[in-house]
């Protein structure tokens, strides 16, 4: 569902007017923060296929640290793959990878291992490799990232639609206070359900994503 469709459906439940834009007054675009704030439970409640990316590293000879662009922070590992020698490569700890590049000769060579370093000036992972590569290689990170939060109408959603709308509106009830209609709680529960129904689905057909935690 694109963003305006969110935000309206969402105006629906409320019993308000819909909006030919998120951006129409200042009541639809509380909806529409609300739609964001939803979309990122809903992301961090699971690892959703849809939010699967590949992040690339390309090496250059004696630099060991390369900043992971586009990563931002909230982002879930999958696994980390060597593409020009043809392995995975494997976490190490803070502790053992500064034991390794302290000591008197660093090794260089094909990067076997990984650890993630702070960020950048944008806010983007950095991540340090070792063995300290030795020229050119392409490594590849398989992660779980969120979207970008929603702005443009016309932004499609990568998550279930149904239990964004559920948490978004849960947020109004909330917000306005009960008026008679449903209430914020039922509507939490709503969404809860709609959210186990949703995990359940896509888990059938990732038997390995076997656990999820409503947040």
């Amino acid at each position: 569902m694109q963003y305006i469709q969110l935000v309206n459906s969402v105006l629906r439940r409320l019993r308000e007017s819909e909006v030919s834009s998120v951006a129409d007054n200042s009541y639809s675009k509380m909806i529409g923060d609300f739609v964001n704030d939803a979309k990122r439970q809903v992301e961090d409640s699971y690892s959703w296929n849809a939010l699967s990316d590949t992040l690339s590293a390309t090496t250059t000879g004696s630099i060991f640290n390369y900043v992971l662009v586009g990563s931002g922070q909230r982002f879930k590992m999958i696994d980390v793959i060597n593409d020009t020698d043809d392995f995975f490569l494997k976490y190490q700890t803070v502790s053992e990878m500064n034991r390794l590049f302290l000591m008197t000769s660093a090794e260089e060579g094909s990067p076997r291992y990984y650890n993630f370093n702070g960020t950048d000036t944008n806010g983007d992972t950095q991540v340090d490799l070792y063995p300290i590569p030795d020229g050119v290689y392409n490594i590849r990170f398989n992660v779980i990232k969120p979207q970008l939060p929603l702005s443009a109408n016309s932004d499609v959603l990568l998550v279930p639609h149904e239990p964004v709308i559920f948490n978004a509106c849960a947020r109004a009830f909330a917000e306005r206070g009960e008026d008679g209609g449903i209430t914020s709680g039922e509507m939490y529960a709503l969404y809860n359900q709609s959210l186990a129904d949703a995990i359940a689905i896509e888990s059938s057909r990732y038997l390995e994503e076997g656990e999820w935690m409503a947040s």
